[in-house]
């Protein structure tokens, strides 16, 4: 019988900073124009927090029966390990999904925004098929293009636009900031994997571009983010805030080019989510201020 423990690790509840992000910063864009909304902000928090514990679940039930996760380094998997039967997986997944489906109708009566219904479907649809599926699009080194316009593009611009019915440049930007530094979650996560899903054919872009390169990769994510944020500075100097994360952005990058493998890149991993986190709330608290 699973554990509240084990269901909670299921959720990876470290990856969730990733969901919130981008409402902080898409909510800081609207309020740069003056047009914030609480409301509309919380609805849109409950969107990507229910879609991205859907995303874990979908993920850990396609690759516990694909038995990419037989063997792992990070904490054992729900449907791998056996602890919870893979039917119940998949319907923990499909669950959380109506969740945020709830939560992006309310949105869209709020905000009278209804053609996001569309692009919540289209977001169940790539959260499904990230693992799911016959030909998995996870699996064939796509995993961050995906990341980089769910979770960085359509979250945060998502976001600004149910509050503000506009897109602005910061927003833009914040999109761009946001979306790589998913990229750079997904790719600590995938580096960690490289020897497991090379083995069973899982080919993640770290295992396309090997160690050394993905880890040059991540590195590179992360500094063109905080660059990008920096841009926002030509909207208003509050955005300067974000040299505070600068040290943070070194410590990571030093971490994973020095090798760092196996469970230190599990903290590396939890690191970059708090990193992503930090982003969107410095980011969306200076364009709050600049409002």
């Amino acid at each position: 019988m699973p554990s509240v423990t084990d269901w909670l690790e299921g959720a990876r509840l470290r990856t969730l900073p990733a969901a919130v992000a981008p409402v902080l910063a898409g909510t800081g864009a609207a309020a740069f124009v003056g047009s914030a909304s609480a409301v509309r902000a919380l609805l849109a928090a409950g969107v990507a927090l229910a879609l991205q514990v859907g995303v874990n679940f979908a993920n850990d039930y396609s690759d516990g029966i694909r038995g990419t996760d037989d063997v792992r380094v990070g904490p054992q998997r729900l449907t791998a390990s056996g602890a919870v039967p893979p039917k119940r997986v998949k319907a923990a997944a499909f669950a959380a999904f109506g969740v945020s489906g709830l939560f992006g109708l309310a949105l869209c009566v709020v905000s009278g925004v209804w053609w996001l219904l569309l692009v919540g479907v289209v977001c169940v649809v790539a959260a499904w098929f990230y693992t799911g599926g016959r030909s998995p699009y996870g699996y064939r080194g796509l995993g961050e293009v995906a990341v980089f316009v769910f979770f960085g593009l359509v979250a945060t611009l998502g976001t600004t636009y149910s509050q503000a019915l506009r897109i602005t440049g910061p927003a833009v930007l914040g999109a761009v900031g946001i979306g790589l530094l998913a990229c750079a979650l997904l790719m600590a996560n995938n580096i960690r994997d490289i020897p497991t899903d090379a083995g069973v054919g899982k080919l993640t872009l770290a295992v396309r571009l090997g160690e050394r390169r993905a880890r040059g990769a991540y590195v590179a994510m992360l500094v063109t983010a905080l660059l990008t944020g920096l841009a926002v500075t030509a909207w208003t100097p509050w955005a300067l805030l974000l040299l505070l994360l600068a040290p943070v952005v070194m410590v990571l990058a030093r971490r994973v080019l020095g090798g760092a493998t196996g469970r230190d890149l599990i903290i590396v991993l939890k690191n970059t989510g708090l990193l992503e986190l930090a982003f969107g709330f410095v980011l969306g608290g200076a364009l709050l201020l600049a409002a």
